[in-house]
């Protein structure tokens, strides 16, 4: 959602294109989750992982409206750096290594890959603001 608001809100193409991307990548991961949730019959619940990242992206989508030009610029790649910062580690430290289910492992595995790549993206984006 915050790349969503990145796209109607900004105009640099730098952080338009990475949007872009976070919109492109997240749907896809999403898409391939829900499948295996459907593939295994499992019902996803929130943890407290879950909650604190859905609780802080709201906060920041708020703090994100009120913003405008550079300002908002710089605080949307750098809260995407941050974000994307304790997903990897979430994923590094907790989902990987208590997924149970081979393929749900293997999905989380491909999604901190893709995700680590965003962060790298993001931080180059954000070197070019400064």
């Amino acid at each position: 959602d915050a790349a969503k608001q990145a796209i109607k809100k900004s105009k640099n193409k730098d952080v338009v294109s990475f949007a872009k991307d976070m919109v492109r990548d997240h749907e896809a991961v999403n898409e391939q989750a829900l499948a295996l949730v459907k593939k295994l019959k499992v019902t996803p619940e929130d943890n407290a992982t879950s909650k604190a990242l859905t609780k802080a992206a709201k906060s920041e989508r708020a703090k994100l409206a009120k913003l405008k030009g550079a300002a908002f610029d710089k605080a949307y790649v750098d809260n995407e750096v941050a974000y994307h910062k304790q997903v990897d580690d979430a994923l590094k430290t907790s989902l990987i290594p208590s997924a149970q289910n081979a393929e749900l492992k293997s999905l989380l595995e491909t999604g901190l890959k893709i995700f680590e790549g965003h962060e790298q993206h993001a931080e180059m984006v954000a070197a070019g603001l400064k």
